[in-house]
């Protein structure tokens, strides 16, 4: 993927050998349809926001909550994820998400007042954080060839799942807020009942995870530089998904067509233009101008008139879609060897875990900042603030660039012999828990 200059290098494990994206056995199709379904969920709620607000009397800070439970018990969660599903395995972890999704997602369409709906959104956060860290993983693990296909699998239901989510909130909020949480809660039992039928059990690791394992894999100087620039990506991230609804101020079925037309750039970006750019300009380089991109977006979103703000919100899908890329791949890669490898880099699916823990505190708090700096100054700020972090989150890039290079990259540049993960990276097949894009 990268050099360690951040060039593209030849032979990377995500670029090597690929079984069809298409010809993939039953067990992966099953866990990637449940994928959209959990990626759906993070956007469900983005064209029925101010429906919410009104229907609970709530003011916009109160209901970007929604958001900030959800993701702060995803970030914690990330810590107990490898500690679960080495211990029960992937299956039953995948089964457990998704059990507290449908549970929690149901109760949520009953809600009485914006403090139980947040709850009951916490709740919801903690089963897809079972549920998503451990998906890619056994998408690997299952998949007919490579784990370029099985990567871009993912991919490709992120991104379906992120189009889709706020289309589905539009089409079932315009009749009631509630319904887009109890269709949610249906898709999720349908989900569950495929992945009993069709996904065998995963080999648990030989190795249980402690729960502190996770912050320990983040002394690894790489894996440390990827969170910390993703946490920054992630705090723009946000602001666009869970602020601007309430910027444009649109019917559901209006702000619902906006992101869809952001998700469907964001699923394009992703599985179709982002590979190609990296081959071409190396991983570090189009991440590096993206994320200034999107920044530049994001300034011109905020202080644009209308027509000029839907625009750049549909837009950002594109430097969205390729960030996520980017920077599930540098995690994959940057930490991909066992933890018993001489060369000391943690073990990828624990690494990964330490990486999600960090990385969605920020998607946790821009939902609550947003509208507090808009209480605190003008409805323009906000959007200033996603514009410097997204600058910070490539400055980190540029800065750490060494550091993110993976680590065969490194070995090749000094004359070393490749990883046996360049050739067979099953190590992400083997475990449950590992990154996830969004």
């Amino acid at each position: 993927m990268i050099n360690s200059t951040g060039g593209p290098t030849e032979g990377d494990a995500f670029d090597a050998g690929a079984g069809s994206i298409l010809r993939q056995p039953k067990a992966v199709w099953a866990t990637a349809g449940a994928s959209v379904v959990a990626f759906m969920g993070i956007g469900l709620v983005d064209p029925i926001l101010p429906s919410i607000a009104k229907g609970l009397d709530a003011t916009p800070s109160q209901v970007s909550l929604l958001f900030t439970s959800y993701f702060l018990i995803t970030a914690v969660a990330m810590l107990v994820t490898g500690y679960v599903s080495s211990r029960i395995g992937g299956k039953k972890t995948l089964l457990l998400g998704l059990a507290l999704v449908v549970v929690f997602a149901g109760l949520a369409g009953t809600s009485g007042s914006v403090g139980e709906l947040v709850g009951f959104r916490a709740g919801w956060g903690l089963g897809n954080a079972l549920f998503v860290s451990t998906a890619l993983a056994v998408i690997v693990g299952a998949a007919a060839g490579a784990s370029a296909a099985a990567i871009l699998l993912y991919e490709s239901a992120l991104g379906l799942g992120m189009a889709c989510g706020p289309l589905l909130g539009a089409l079932l909020g315009d009749a009631s807020w509630r319904y887009p949480f109890f269709g949610t809660a249906f898709l999720m039992a349908v989900g569950f009942l495929c992945i009993t039928a069709f996904l065998k059990e995963q080999p648990k690791p030989a190795r249980k995870t402690a729960l502190l394992d996770p912050i320990k894999a983040l002394g690894h100087g790489g894996l440390a530089s990827a969170a910390v620039s993703a946490f920054f990506y992630n705090y723009t991230f946000f602001t666009v998904l869970a602020f601007t609804p309430f910027v444009l101020n649109m019917t559901p079925y209006k702000s619902g067509a906006v992101f869809f037309c952001w998700g469907v750039l964001l699923a394009v970006f992703s599985v179709v233009v982002a590979p190609r750019m990296q081959r071409r300009f190396g991983s570090l380089k189009v991440l590096g101008a993206s994320l200034v991109l999107l920044a530049a977006d994001v300034l011109v979103l905020g202080y644009g008139d209308h027509t000029t703000a839907v625009v750049c919100t549909i837009l950002s899908g594109a430097f969205i879609g390729v960030n996520n890329t980017v920077y599930t791949e540098l995690a994959l890669g940057v930490s991909d060897a066992p933890p018993d490898s001489v060369r000391g880099y943690p073990q990828r699916p624990v690494a990964s875990a330490g990486y999600n823990f960090v990385r969605w505190f920020a998607a946790a708090a821009a939902p609550y900042f947003a509208p507090k700096i808009e209480d605190w100054s003008d409805i323009h700020i906000p959007f200033v603030v996603a514009a410097v972090t997204a600058v910070v989150g490539a400055v980190v890039v540029f800065v750490r660039r060494n550091a993110l290079a993976l680590p065969h990259s490194r070995l090749r540049s000094s004359g070393g012999t490749p990883m046996a993960e360049e050739l067979e990276p099953r190590y992400a097949a083997q475990d449950s828990v590992t990154v996830s894009a969004n």
